[in-house]
């Protein structure tokens, strides 16, 4: 009864419902200023518009299967999807894991950023660009999930940069890679 009440509300008209309203249930998971503390729900705050939008898109036509996503997406228009990106895309970016890192795991990542070129599509400090994902403190049990999704085929990527790029790649590095990323400042 929860979950139809909550999806009830995210895709209300427009006309009935603020923005802000609408965006209720989304933040419910993906955290209020969408900083997540969800295990496996990525933090939306400061991600790139366009990369939101896509997400959004696909998640309505379920080229990107996720179960809750595809059916809160179903019925939005293609002016919510840019509404809705907008918004999400101007809430504050993530802060960063501020453990005492272990300095081998971020060299070991360091230098798997460096010889795949990462920094090279999400940017020097991984904001990403466009449509390309901010990865920078982003919660590193959604990152390794997503890599390993990647190269399992179960998340197909719309730019097959990423499955040639995780490809190589084993499970450790994955790991090593999700632990900097959400470090990242």
């Amino acid at each position: 009864m929860i979950i139809a009440t909550v999806l009830f509300a995210a895709i209300a008209p427009a006309n009935t419902a603020t923005l802000q309203e609408r965006l209720s249930p989304c933040l419910s998971c993906h955290g209020e200023n969408g900083q997540s503390q969800n295990p496996d729900v990525p933090s939306l705050g400061a991600q790139q518009q366009d990369y939101i939008l896509v997400q959004l898109f696909l998640f309505r036509g379920k080229m990107r299967n996720v179960e809750i996503m595809n059916e809160m997406a179903k019925s939005l228009s293609d002016d919510d999807l840019r509404a809705f990106s907008e918004s999400l895309s101007k809430l504050p970016a993530p802060a960063p894991l501020e453990d005492l890192a272990d300095a081998a795991r971020i060299e070991r990542a360091q230098n798997l950023v460096a010889h795949h070129r990462c920094n090279f599509c999400h940017a020097a400090h991984f904001v990403g660009q466009d449509q390309v994902p901010r990865l920078a403190a982003q919660r590193e049990d959604y990152l390794l999930r997503s890599l390993r999704a990647y190269k399992s085929g179960e998340r197909p990527g719309y730019d097959p940069a990423m499955a040639s790029v995780v490809e190589p790649l084993k499970d450790g590095d994955f790991a090593d890679l999700a632990y900097y990323l959400a470090r990242v400042r």
